[in-house]
């Protein structure tokens, strides 16, 4: 059974601009100016540039293949079977690790002290559950979520342009180019999540035309308001966000703002539901599409017949991303999913690069730039998240292998 196409173009903007300016938004600027200093902008640009290539290239990819899967249904139909499943297998493995990061994000600013975990499970069964009923119900959450995180980001940008002339900033650290690349890493973990518009592409309305429209639009909203906010940072705390857990809420009080403090707190926590919310979402309809093909077992690839979601594949993935919100180290997880999800975008760019004809949108140069950038930052990653990631992937082909060879 295939899944029911109701998405428009309003809700597959919201889905991607939910999976953006989520948790990361709110809490990536104290790492990134610590190691890019005062080239925290240079090191924006070039996060954004990559995320524009990796865009363009699901955008084109999407059209042409408007499938539940993203990457790893375009990777098997544009390269092959093989090139299909590791793409397929770094989004899962490296998206479940980022649910993880967000759930845990959502609660240090939700919970109270020593009741971080159990919020965390919480959340992320009710947001599965959530997934289980439909996904117009999903974009619809989706869209709450964002407006209540835009609100919160007003707020910081207002009281960031607001801070009194006299005021200044801690200096900021040397701008050093290995810095500024380690930070647009950071940045682009933050980025990451305008695929998710992609892997939906079974469930939109009129996919050829929308998605493409979709994901740049999201992809433009992001840009815009994380230069707002970077600027604001740069201005308000300089090196003091280095040092900073909630930035955000640190520019608000270093402004005098301090009584709208609260309700930044609380779109962190709404960003980081939206973003755990479209998370959860996107891996349902990967591991979908991985079960179909039996890269995963064919018990997930069942479709409910009245909801019309992957009602199996949402709930295992929910029972696992609880497992690593009990043990999972949070810095950890978020290198090991940033390693993942370079190598996915690295492949959508090789498959882009392949298509010709009617199907190319975007020149070849841009699918070019996207695997350079790519394989630069995932270079710049913490070197234990970079051996996990690698032992990971080499785990999941030795399992498809060892599958293959049984069917024999």
């Amino acid at each position: 059974m295939e899944l029911a196409r109701r998405l428009t173009l309003p809700d597959a903007v919201a889905i991607g601009l939910g999976s953006m300016i989520g948790a990361g938004v709110f809490s990536v600027w104290g790492p990134a100016v610590e190691v890019a200093g005062s080239g925290l902008l240079a090191a924006l640009a070039i996060a954004a540039i990559v995320a524009f290539c990796n865009a363009t290239s699901s955008a084109q990819l999407a059209a042409v293949h408007p499938v539940s899967g993203g990457t790893y249904a375009y990777a098997r139909a544009e390269i092959g079977p093989w090139w299909g499943f590791i793409a397929g297998w770094c989004f899962v493995i490296g998206k479940i690790a980022s649910c993880a990061a967000m759930a845990l994000t959502f609660a240090a600013y939700a919970a109270p002290e020593g009741w971080q975990v159990p919020v965390a499970i919480v959340a992320v069964a009710a947001l599965a559950t959530v997934n289980c009923f439909g996904v117009t119900r999903t974009a619809l959450l989706t869209r709450i979520l964002v407006i209540s995180s835009l609100l919160g980001l007003a707020i910081v940008v207002a009281a960031g342009f607001n801070v009194a002339p006299s005021a200044s900033p801690a200096p900021l650290p040397d701008l050093t180019a290995y810095g500024v690349l380690q930070g647009a890493g950071l940045l682009f973990f933050a980025f990451a999540g305008y695929a998710r518009i992609a892997t939906m592409g079974e469930e939109v309305v009129d996919p050829a035309r929308t998605i493409p429209r979709a994901i740049v639009l999201a992809l433009s909203g992001a840009v815009i308001v994380y230069a707002l906010i970077a600027v604001v940072v740069l201005i308000t705390l300089g090196a003091d966000a280095a040092s900073s857990t909630a930035p955000l809420a640190a520019v608000v009080d270093d402004a005098g703002w301090s009584a709208l403090a609260p309700v930044v707190r609380v779109a962190a926590a709404a960003a980081s539901l939206g973003a755990l919310l479209a998370l959860l979402t996107g891996i349902g309809r990967t591991t979908l599409a991985m079960a179909r093909e039996s890269d995963l077992p064919k018990f997930l690839a069942t479709v409910h017949p009245r909801w019309q979601v992957p009602r199996r594949a949402e709930i295992a993935i929910a029972l696992i991303v609880i497992v690593i919100v009990l043990f999972a180290d949070l810095r950890n997880a978020i290198g090991f999913s940033s390693f993942g999800v370079l190598l996915y975008y690295l492949i959508a760019n090789a498959a882009a690069f392949r298509q010709s004809g009617a199907a190319r949108r975007y020149p070849r140069a841009l699918q070019v730039l996207g695997v350079l950038g790519c394989l630069v930052l995932v270079n710049t990653l913490p070197i234990l998240a970079s051996l996990i990631g690698t032992g990971v992937v080499v785990l999941g082909v030795a399992y498809r292998m060892l599958r293959l060879r049984v069917a024999r």
